[in-house]
């Protein structure tokens, strides 16, 4: 068991080494993207122009391997030019299928809200399902599968909120913020030097064999029942408290199950702990919750109402397996 725990560990460091040619202080970020792939999670990316939320997608996919698509969302964009269509070649007499991008690995949906709720919808069914009906045939999507969405939080003028239905589906919402003086220093210095510097420069960094070791990794890692209490008290909290007016649904249970237990593996632990789940609570929780009027009006954001929830629950000790010892 801890040689494939190892595997998971050694992916991601793979990953995350061969992301350092182009990506700079976007640890958290990778590793959650990772923590969405090994768990066949999705992923909405949200920040300000400019700060690399589509770089960052396209860097994971060259380091990872994945065959990915890239698709502009506009007002104008149709579902079929996601999921795909058939058309009539009058030469043969036949229908011909043609797939949309939504046949990858990785589909970069750039500025998700700026597409209409119908073309929105359209990748409902894939990210729940794995698969897409066209013409009335269901067809299977590539394994894995995964879904990193971008949109910018200030420019609101001709866009579409992504509804309840929508943001659920996505594991996670990763907040991707300005880089720190420092960090922006070294990335002027970097692109001084290589102004061509582009994801295109990141080389695959792990074998499809290797990706497929990692999940299995990440499935056998361990979860004590204690550690799975703590998550249904987390969450219970949130429908209970004041300042959340709609709580955490049982899908986000399992999506912090699941994400706990790839953190874990990445962090070489053959089990989940605590600090699992209050690094991954945030990202897990922040696109699910709705808070009450009062809580708005007091200018409490998502963020601060989760962490003042996770202070006031007691997380469990003793969460190891019995014939395991502590890994510091």
């Amino acid at each position: 068991m801890i040689m494939s725990q190892n595997s998971a560990a050694t992916f991601y460091d793979a990953v995350e080494s061969a992301s350092e040619t182009v990506l700079l202080g976007n640890e958290d970020v990778l590793e959650r993207l990772s923590v969405a792939l090994l768990t066949d999670g999705h992923v909405l990316l949200e920040g300000v122009p400019g700060v690399a939320k589509t770089t960052i997608a396209n860097v994971f996919a060259r380091a990872t391997g994945l065959e990915s698509n890239r698709i502009q969302m506009t007002p104008d964009i149709l579902p079929a030019d996601i999921t795909g269509t058939t058309i009539y070649r009058m030469q043969t007499g036949e229908f011909e299928r043609r797939e949309g991008p939504v046949f990858s690995n990785l589909v970069i949906a750039d500025e998700i809200n700026r597409a209409t709720p119908k073309t929105q919808s359209a990748l409902l069914e894939a990210m729940q399902e794995g698969s897409v009906s066209l013409d009335g045939e269901t067809l299977a999507l590539p394994s894995p599968f995964m879904v990193v969405a971008t949109q910018n939080p200030i420019e609101m003028e001709g866009t579409f909120e992504l509804p309840e239905a929508q943001r659920d589906r996505f594991q996670q919402k990763l907040i991707v913020d300005l880089p720190t003086e420092d960090v922006e220093h070294a990335l002027l210095t970097r692109f001084d030097d290589d102004p061509q510097l582009s994801p295109s420069e990141v080389e695959q960094s792990v074998s499809e064999a290797e990706l497929e070791a990692a999940r299995n990794a990440v499935a056998d890692t361990y979860v004590a029942d204690r550690v799975k209490q703590y998550i249904i008290d987390i969450v219970h909290a949130t429908r209970a408290d004041d300042e959340i007016e709609f709580g955490a649904s049982p899908r986000a249970s399992l999506a912090l199950l699941r994400a706990s237990k790839a953190r874990a593996a990445i962090h070489d632990r053959e089990y989940v702990i605590p600090d699992d789940i209050k690094a991954l609570a945030p990202a897990v929780f922040r696109h699910r919750l709705l808070l009450s009027t009062d809580a708005e009006l007091s200018g409490r954001s998502t963020d601060d109402v989760i962490d003042t929830l996770l202070e006031s629950i007691s997380p469990p000790e003793n969460v190891q397996p019995e014939a395991s010892t502590p890994t510091t």
